[in-house]
């Protein structure tokens, strides 16, 4: 259900949380660091920057920062900012629900599962809950 370029964008978002004091991170030093490319993570970081989610800071010393608390940066607005809006209409726009078909009420419903789901949790969340530390 994530793409590739989503879960890079949390991966990348849970480095700059978890090490970022307000002072711009390289794209180039946070691929390296995640073993992501540094053109793609490149890429997937501009669709941060788009969406307001990360700032950027051009030249000497520059990188990237969170614009916005953790707290207020959802799943749902990563998600969106990377692979662009949830969409949940599968009938062409019907607004009388009687008039639809079984697709459009079970798309419907899990739309708004996975917009609930997207929306309750938050980079906050991700950043109390550490990873795993790799075995032994």
């Amino acid at each position: 259900m994530l793409t590739k370029t989503s879960l890079s964008a949390i991966r990348a978002l849970v480095y700059l949380g978890s090490r970022n004091a307000g002072e711009p991170i390289p794209p180039r030093r946070i691929a390296l660091e995640l073993g992501e490319s540094p053109t793609y993570l490149a890429k997937v970081i501009r669709h941060l920057v788009r969406a307001g989610i990360l700032r950027a800071h051009r030249g000497v010393g520059g990188g990237v920062v969170l614009h916005r608390p953790p707290e207020a940066v959802t799943l749902r607005a990563i998600v969106e900012a990377c692979q662009g809006a949830i969409l949940g209409d599968f009938c062409n726009d019907t607004a009388d629900l009687s008039q639809v078909c079984g697709l459009h009420q079970a798309g419907a419903e899990l739309h708004r599962a996975i917009v609930g789901v997207l929306g309750r949790w938050t980079l906050a969340d991700f950043l109390a809950r550490p990873a795993p530390s790799p075995p032994l």
